[in-house]
């Protein structure tokens, strides 16, 4: 029995597969885990709207900018630039100081701040105008001291594109995508590795079909199947659970035709590099699952992240379709505020074709 121990040890050991399974995937979940679960908010970038600009409210807008949450990200100079630059998703937040600010507070001792918070992500729009309305509380205590004057700064709070703060309209658009990419993802990447499996690659492979025309050909089938399936989702979401769709349709299902075809290109290329559709199934499981839910602002701010897991977090598809149907359902923009996003997936795409493709090639030599 001894003996047989340990040589299962210098079996594993030797293993260098089985040695990543065992020590290095629960080092680098640990760390993933550790560093992107995260409640608490920072950095978050809001923009000023001072209509006073006296040394009051100089003084409040040093001390919020100031704090680890938030960094300004611009001073607006009038209200029109409110909305744009939500709608352009630069900023979280807006805080607004009326006019004649110190004076109001001094002599009338009553002032007044507006709140405005982009609540497409309820939960963070909430702890955002929570550590405003303590950086102001912390404020007025500091101007008061032991006088225990009536002197109140009265912060009015309004919540941009979800009013009602539904959860719901934070967790359909991540819902979406994650169901598309895992589901989409998975079902062709273990479509080439059944094919291996079942020894039909060589009737593919002796077949008068180039390498680009098989890949679309196992391509096609998910992209007709797939889309039904966002159809499926977007419908339950509007009837079921109340989601607006504040945006064009049409525009909304071709980004979703667009995220489809990338999901389905990148399950082709894991097929083409596993062997076995189990290989092919724990790397679409390893290499989506978790990144899609951790490194795409889905449930956890990517601002919060450290700074390289925010760079990985623009390799991941998932990230910039999330921003795309947000955009779109909630705050109703057009193609000109999501040409970005749309230019980034499809980029994904092509790359995800191409390496597919020279995979083949390299086996048909």
């Amino acid at each position: 029995m001894r003996g047989f121990i340990i040589k299962e040890f210098f079996h594993i050991f030797r293993d260098v597969r089985s040695m990543l399974v065992l020590f290095g995937m629960p080092v680098v979940q640990v760390l993933v885990f550790g560093f992107a679960i995260t409640n608490e908010i920072k950095d978050a970038r809001i923009a000023i709207l001072d209509h006073s600009k006296d040394h009051m409210s100089l003084e409040l807008s040093n001390k919020i900018i100031s704090s680890d949450y938030f960094i300004l990200d611009e001073n607006l100079s009038d209200e029109a630039q409110i909305e744009q630059a939500f709608r352009a998703g630069t900023v979280k937040e807006v805080v607004i100081f009326g006019d004649d600010f110190a004076r109001n507070f001094e002599k009338d001792r009553h002032a007044s701040i507006h709140v405005i918070a982009d609540a497409s992500d309820p939960n963070t729009a909430n702890l955002l105008v929570n550590y405003t309305s303590g950086i102001i509380r912390n404020y007025m205590l500091e101007k008061l001291g032991d006088q225990g004057l009536p002197i109140e700064i009265e912060t009015e709070y309004k919540m941009l594109f979800n009013q009602e703060l539904k959860s719901v309209f934070m967790f359909v658009p991540g819902t979406i995508t994650i169901l598309l990419m895992l589901i989409s993802a998975m079902m062709t990447s273990i479509s080439i590795a059944r094919e291996k499996e079942l020894g039909t690659m060589e009737v593919l492979l002796v077949s008068p079909l180039k390498p680009f025309q098989i890949v679309v050909g196992k391509v096609v089938p998910y992209v007709v199947l797939s889309f039904i399936n966002a159809l499926t989702i977007l419908l339950l979401s509007f009837f079921v659970f109340g989601m607006p769709v504040q945006g064009s349709v049409v525009l909304l299902l071709a980004e979703s035709l667009l995220f489809i075809l990338m999901a389905l290109s990148l399950g082709i290329f894991i097929s083409t590099v596993s062997r076995t559709q189990q290989t092919a199934m724990m790397l679409s499981m390893f290499a989506l699952m978790l990144p899609t839910i951790l490194l795409s602002g889905f449930i956890f701010p990517i601002e919060n992240m450290p700074v390289l897991l925010q760079w990985l977090s623009h390799a991941m598809p998932s990230k910039w379709f999330i921003i795309i149907v947000k955009d779109i359902m909630l705050k109703g923009v057009g193609f000109v505020h999501v040409w970005e996003e749309t230019l980034i997936i499809l980029g994904m795409t092509l790359l995800f074709i191409m390496l597919s493709v020279r995979k083949f090639k390299i086996r048909l030599e």
